[in-house]
């Protein structure tokens, strides 16, 4: 291990080495488990019995979203169109004669240009999105990507049904007793333990774990924070994920604890997840909401629905995730 993490967090917990985390590779792999031609990867746990259970979750009929506005024109480009009379657009001279005699109806509409992956706008990622020694999940090679026609295997179209689960909020931040963590500083096993004892839940197979490391009301009251610091999963937390039977992770940051602490693994969480785990993350959730509504109800499990824009040999979507209490 090499600096970055905060030492003073890593006092007492068994870490491990750098070794050991290049190791995840092959002993939290999920290659072949359910198959050579599986893109699916952990949300094979997903089965119907747990999509049962996720809606046996909903006790109070309560929805709240998880999702950052996009900003325009900061996030996303957009041309938008007016027409007050849409028997005056142009091209409406080729229209039937019918179409003309209606001059009451107008639109709007909008060409839109957006770069989801990154630090602020919450997306999906799909297990095509990251490559190690050049493959990924289930061993394909990179070369299955194509710059003209997107991925040819575990695009973001593996979760084209949406991806339906119980939800377990783990406040970490709460945990700990802070408004919110530093950038840098990791959160570890016994972390999301002290955050289940707390609050009275337990992560089952299947489930989808959203992590709030308090990064949301930070921006919420700061703006979001520049350069390549956050707080977010630790390594060590891969192999709790992958014994639990965790379906999808999700965090208020993207994800990985920067600096990692590993001079050779930048982003262990995503590169181990998404490459040999198969582990579908969502990245930059806003979980105050969330937060507050858990709170209020004293009920930390949900119904979770995810549901990524079908676009063809895409590495992941923008998304708005829906917890429903």
């Amino acid at each position: 291990m090499t600096g970055g993490v905060d030492a003073e967090m890593t006092v007492g917990r068994p870490m491990p080495t750098q070794d050991e985390v290049l190791g995840y590779f092959d002993t939290l792999s999920n290659w072949g488990r359910w198959g050579d031609d599986d893109e699916r990867g952990t949300l094979n746990h997903i089965t119907d019995d747990v999509r049962l259970a996720a809606a046996r979750a909903v006790r109070h009929g309560r929805s709240v979203s998880c999702a950052w506005e996009v900003a325009v024109p900061a996030e996303l480009e957009r041309s938008t169109t007016a027409c007050p009379c849409a028997a005056d657009m142009p091209g409406a001279e080729n229209m039937p004669e019918h179409f003309h005699a209606d001059r009451r109806w107008g639109f709007s509409s909008e060409r839109l240009g957006i770069s989801f992956h990154g630090n602020t706008i919450t997306h999906l990622d799909a297990p095509c999105h990251i490559f190690w020694d050049g493959a990924m999940y289930n061993g394909r090679s990179h070369s299955f990507v194509d710059a003209a026609t997107g991925s040819a295997w575990a695009a973001v179209t593996a979760a084209a049904d949406g991806i339906v689960t119980r939800g377990v909020l783990l406040d970490v931040a709460a945990a700990r007793d802070v408004s919110w963590l530093e950038p840098g500083q990791a959160v570890f096993p016994d972390d999301l333990e002290e955050a289940e004892r707390r609050q009275g839940v337990q992560v089952r197979p299947g489930d989808a774990v959203l992590l709030r490391t308090g990064y949301g009301r930070f921006r919420h009251e700061n703006g979001a924070a520049s350069g390549f610091r956050q707080a977010g999963w630790h390594a060590s937390c891969l192999p709790w994920l992958h014994e639990r039977g965790v379906a999808l992770i999700g965090a208020d940051t993207p994800q990985d604890a920067q600096p990692s602490g590993y001079d050779d693994v930048l982003m262990p969480v995503h590169a181990v997840g998404l490459v040999a785990m198969g582990l579908w993350i969502l990245d930059n959730c806003d979980l105050e909401a969330c937060v507050t509504t858990a709170a209020e109800l004293d009920q930390w499990d949900f119904q979770l629905a995810v549901a990524p824009v079908r676009f063809a040999g895409t590495s992941g979507s923008p998304v708005n995730p829906i917890v429903t209490f």
